[in-house]
């Protein structure tokens, strides 16, 4: 909404991914919604093939190399589509950001450049069936042997989970650590490995997003497809909530703005006592109402991204 917090550059590409989402069917909406459709995999290749995924990411690994701000105004744009498919969109950010900021080069070549051409679609396993905001309590476990981790255990509401590749998944390395903290490390697990993925269903707001429960058993994942160091997950999983959150404010700025264009036009035509209903105040103020709102709300994502940007002080946001 206010585009006066955008630079030329960030503007160009916000306009050009919402030319691009409008060549999405309603009809794939609509499928989403009914639960025809789970994942649209289509949907992540046509962006990928037009280099808007990984917006922040290095342009040696299929980036843009732009910042925060440019990639809060792109995930806006597709969150007017709806939550399922902000989420989905937001998965190459949000797995890049582990791989991109704790990987190998080799993890990188691997797995981040294929997730950002659209050729692995990505998601991110980190709620577990007893233990949703307590991390730390996590009862997947990743025992070492040999060259592998044996791992086992499940996440539950997992989005893109039923058409994903591979998963970046949390899992307890240290069965005896004093401090949960530092037990936990992080995986890249591949779907081929044996990862077995249950539906589940009916979520709103989230239908078509491929949401889903994993179940590893016995799992062998190999010793490289560990990300940054053993025992060191609780750091990454710090830093990965600034893409967690910043990509989920941005697409409910969207979808809050759609909701309200849609408020907007109907005001205009329904009408009541003669006139339309948008003349009459209790209509009218709520819509002026709403509309403050969102600029401030739009206001706080863009200003929160530009301070991530200039890094002050919001790179690790749980020291």
């Amino acid at each position: 909404m206010l585009d006066v917090l955008l630079t030329d550059q960030e503007k160009e590409l916000k306009y050009r991914i919402r030319k691009a989402i409008k060549t999405i069917p309603p009809s794939m909406l609509r499928k989403m919604d009914n639960e025809e459709i789970q994942y649209p995999t289509d949907f992540i290749k046509k962006l990928a093939n037009q280099n808007l995924l990984g917006v922040r990411f290095p342009i040696e690994f299929g980036g843009l190399g732009l910042n925060w701000v440019a990639e809060s105004a792109v995930i806006e744009e597709v969150g007017a589509l709806g939550p399922a498919l902000g989420c989905l969109y937001s998965l190459p950010s949000i797995v890049g950001e582990a791989i991109n900021r704790f990987g190998t080069q080799e993890q990188k070549k691997k797995y981040l450049q294929e997730i950002l051409k659209g050729n692995l679609y990505s998601a991110e396993a980190l709620t577990e069936p007893r233990g949703g905001s307590d991390f730390f309590g996590a009862t997947c476990t990743a025992i070492k042997q040999g060259d592998s981790f044996l791992l086992n255990g499940q996440k539950r509401f997992v989005v893109g989970a039923e058409g994903a590749d591979i998963f970046l998944v949390y899992a307890k390395t240290d069965l005896t650590a004093s401090d949960p903290r530092n037990s936990i490390s992080t995986f890249l697990v591949e779907k081929k490995l044996g990862v077995e993925t249950k539906h589940v269903y009916g979520l709103m707001g989230s239908r078509g997003g491929g949401t889903g429960r994993l179940v590893f058993d016995n799992i062998e994942v190999p010793q490289e497809n560990l990300i940054g160091k053993l025992n060191a997950g609780g750091d990454i999983f710090n830093q990965m909530m600034i893409p967690e959150r910043m990509t989920s404010a941005a697409g409910a700025i969207g979808a809050a703005r759609a909701g309200l264009q849609v408020a907007g036009k109907y005001s205009t035509r329904r009408k009541a006592f003669g006139r339309p209903i948008g003349k009459f105040q209790a209509v009218s103020f709520k819509i002026a109402e709403s509309l403050t709102l969102l600029d401030a709300a739009s206001s706080l994502v863009y200003t929160t991204s530009r301070a991530i940007d200039n890094n002050s002080g919001l790179t690790n946001c749980f020291p």
